[in-house]
């Protein structure tokens, strides 16, 4: 398949572009385009072929669940069986933007992009390409992230093109993307408000609506026999080529580990990846040391987890040492990603006495 990438306006998308894409929607193809936290792979949400396409380019698994992204509130009224009191005022907060919703689907959505559930995962993307692109189509567009399933997630359109250049019709480039994590999900289906996923939408900033929300314990489990209510919960996902271990604890001693283990695979004769940050960066003397953002700043480190990890695959490092950082606001979606990315191997390094 040739795939064609076309350059759009992130600011002022160009009509007669986008209506390319559209078209391509409509007829059951496959468009990677930009929204504000990654690169979404986009097919019609209300055909199951176009959707299937959507598991053979990725190598995705059939029961891992699709996020339905949609144009306007309206949209809701076609594909879910009612909207909840407690949706108004997240909608109202939070769209559009980076919140996915799980609410109980109609008929009309396949049982193809739920993974067999009875829910429906539906978002509004704040990014004028991606709301220009649903409009134009008509139709809702199902969109995981636009990689290799597994693989990190894209935040510009050459991530794109590496995982699946010839395997889908059009690439739209849009820049690169903000947030960089993918949407918080949020099942409002039960009574408590669950969080399926951490996103930039955080747990306190839900908790200033709502007088409790759960965390699925999902979020900790890597087993593959549970049957996933969210993307990104059941496997291994956004993994480097190279082994990822995770030194977690104070500053200082997550330093001082993580030099002792450089030193120790250099002698090896691994070639070792060190993901620091801006406060770090300059305390690593061995190494291909690569800054992923600011402590203080968490959103930084967000923005450009999945770019540095895909550029420890550039210069072709065996083993990547990365620093974690405090699982509160941001910082736990941060986390959480590079825990999936690792496998869950962690090393925790004690408290300063």
């Amino acid at each position: 398949m040739k795939t064609q990438v076309i350059k759009i306006d992130k600011n002022n998308p160009e009509i007669d572009k986008i209506q390319l894409a559209a078209e391509i929607i409509k007829k059951g193809g496959l468009v990677a385009f930009p929204t504000e936290t990654v690169y979404g792979l986009g097919a019609n949400a209300l055909d199951e072929k176009a959707t299937q396409k959507i598991f053979i380019a990725k190598g995705r698994p059939q029961d891992n669940p699709l996020i339905v992204h949609i144009g306007d509130i309206s949209d809701l009224d076609s594909l879910v069986k009612e909207v909840p009191e407690n949706a108004e005022e997240l909608m109202k907060r939070f769209w559009p933007g980076p919140l996915t919703l799980i609410f109980k689907k109609r008929e009309i959505v396949p049982d193809r992009i739920t993974g067999g559930l009875s829910t429906v995962a539906i978002r509004m993307p704040n990014h004028k390409i991606a709301i220009e692109l649903i409009r134009q189509s008509g139709l809702p567009i199902a969109a995981p992230s636009a990689n290799t399933s597994g693989r990190p997630s894209p935040t510009n359109s050459h991530h794109v093109i590496e995982d699946l250049y010839g395997k889908i019709d059009m690439i739209i480039d849009g820049g690169d993307t903000g947030v960089g994590v993918e949407s918080t999900v949020l099942d409002i289906s039960t009574d408590i408000p669950t969080i399926l996923r951490p996103g930039f939408v955080t747990l306190e900033d839900l908790l200033e609506i709502f007088p409790q929300v759960d965390i699925d314990p999902a979020i900790q489990n890597l087993s593959e026999k549970m049957k996933p209510k969210s993307p990104g919960q059941k496997y291994r996902h956004y993994s480097p080529k190279a082994k990822l271990t995770i030194i977690q604890g104070e500053v200082d001693n997550i330093v001082e580990k993580l030099v002792s283990l450089a030193s120790k695979y250099e002698k090896q004769g691994l070639k070792v990846g060190i993901m620091a940050t801006k406060q770090t960066k300059n305390k690593y003397i061995i190494g291909n040391v690569l800054e992923v953002g600011d402590r203080k700043n968490p959103e930084t480190i967000a923005a450009n987890l999945f770019r540095v990890l895909r550029e420890f695959d550039k210069i072709g490092v065996d083993i990547i040492l990365a620093e974690g950082i405090e699982e509160k606001g941001i910082g736990r979606a941060i986390m959480n990603r590079m825990k999936k990315a690792a496998g869950g191997d962690i090393i925790l390094v004690d408290r300063k006495k």
